[in-house]
Formats: C-alpha cells, sequence, structure tokens
C-alpha cells in the first residue's frame, strides 16, 4: 500500500489563499469619466446672437471667450460683424465698456409698451438737464451736479437712479468718499444708443461749463445738433418707451 506524500505547510497556505481570493468581493470597475463638451473651434455669428439672447444680464467680452472657447480677438470680430447685422432689426447689439447686450430697437418701443402695458416714462426738465449732465460727465458726484446745475439735485438723483437711468459706479477718493454716478444700459436703451460714442456733440460753450468743474473732458463742436437742445438731450420730447 502506497502512502500519499502529506501536504506541505506551503501547500495548506495556498489552498487558504485561493479559498479567500474567491470569498472576498471583486471591486467594480471606476466607469471612465465623461468628455466635457468639445468647445467651438470657432464663435459663429448666429451662435454669438443665440448666447446673448438666452443671457439673463449683460456678458463681458471675457465671459463670452471662456465660453465659447476662442480669444478675444475672436469675441471683438463677432461682436462687429453682429452690430453691424442687427443694424436694422428689431433687436440691437448694445456695449458698455466690455459688457454687451441685445436690447430692442428704440422704433419698437412703443409697440413693445402697448403689448406689456407699460406707460411711458416721462422726465422732467430738471431729469433731463441732471441726466445730460451725468451721461457728459460721468463719473461724477452729486455735489459736482449741485455746481453745475446752481441748485439742489438730491431729489432728482434719487429718481433718476430709481429708474436706473443712472447707477452708482463707486466711490470718490475724496473726503467723505461720496458716490460717482453714471449711466448704464437703461440710459443707453431708452434713449436709442448703442454705445455713449454716439452721444451728440455739445455747444462749445455747454462743454467749457462742464469742463470747468473738472473730471473727463466733454465733446464740443461749435453748433449744437439739430433737434437738440443747449443742454445737450433731445429737445422735442421728454417720453422713453418703455422697451
Amino acid at each position: 500500500m502506497i502512502e500519499e506524500p502529506a501536504a506541505s505547510v506551503a501547500d495548506e497556505a495556498g489552498r487558504d489563499d485561493a479559498a479567500m481570493d474567491v470569498s472576498r468581493p471583486t471591486p467594480e470597475a471606476t466607469p471612465p469619466e465623461a468628455a466635457p463638451p468639445e468647445l467651438p473651434a470657432e464663435l459663429s455669428e448666429a451662435q454669438l446672437e443665440a448666447l446673448l439672447f438666452v443671457a439673463e444680464r449683460p456678458l463681458t467680452r471675457r465671459e463670452i471667450a471662456a465660453v465659447a472657447g476662442v480669444d478675444r480677438a475672436t469675441v471683438d470680430a463677432r461682436l462687429g460683424d453682429l452690430e453691424v447685422a442687427l443694424a436694422d432689426r428689431g433687436v440691437r447689439l448694445v456695449l458698455s465698456g466690455d459688457r454687451v447686450e441685445l436690447v430692442t430697437a428704440p422704433d419698437a418701443g412703443a409697440l413693445i409698451a402697448r403689448y406689456v402695458g407699460a406707460d411711458a416714462v416721462r422726465l422732467s426738465p430738471a431729469s433731463l438737464e441732471t441726466l445730460a449732465i451725468v451721461a457728459y460727465r460721468q463719473p461724477v458726484t452729486k455735489s459736482a451736479i449741485e455746481r453745475i446745475r446752481g441748485v439742489d439735485s438730491d431729489y432728482t438723483i434719487r429718481t433718476l437712479l430709481h429708474r436706473r437711468l443712472v447707477v452708482e459706479l463707486g466711490r470718490a477718493d475724496a473726503p467723505g468718499r461720496p458716490f460717482l454716478y453714471g449711466t448704464g444700459f437703461d440710459f443707453l436703451e431708452r434713449f436709442g444708443l448703442t454705445s455713449l460714442d454716439e452721444l451728440p456733440a455739445l455747444d462749445a460753450d455747454v462743454a467749457a461749463r462742464l469742463a470747468e468743474e473738472g473730471g473727463e473732458a466733454v465733446k464740443a463742436m461749435p453748433e449744437p445738433l439739430p433737434g437738440f437742445g443747449a443742454a445737450g438731450h433731445e429737445a422735442p420730447s421728454t417720453e422713453l418707451a418703455e422697451t
């Protein structure tokens, strides 16, 4: 009778390890991460228009470049193309500094106002005068406005702030750190401008009067533009259609 050789300690240990491997759960394979959506290699006018249409606020050129995955030069080029393409359309491209936004065309304001049930905003002569000073002298403090007008302008400024025709731009580096005021997108939209560069040039005497108070130089011309008063705002109408 032939005896089977005794199992070695090593063999026994190997069988135990194999049994443990069978009972040990196999770790699940980690699924590969989903690849981020591919960014467009170029930014077309249609893509830019769609992006600005769905945006709930003005976008900066940097934001557009980051979202589209293109450089600033491409964004600037497409903005220029889109501005020309929309020149005679129902929506316009408004540029204010580094920010851009789509707005309705000024000549559609009355129709849109009837649709949304909004009344035309009426501005008093004092409000128009103050708004003209802010538009041409921005950024400007309340004290500078009052020196130019010669009267207290606190209520008028608060009214323009409420209507969002004037906005706070920051504080002046002066005693008391007074607020600096300027115009925002609502001002451009309601007066049918696409940028502050489209403001009509002032009468030379008015420009000199504003310049005496310091601050940025204002545009001047020998004679005021037809249809504009000496204060630099359109004289015939004080109604601004809500858009």
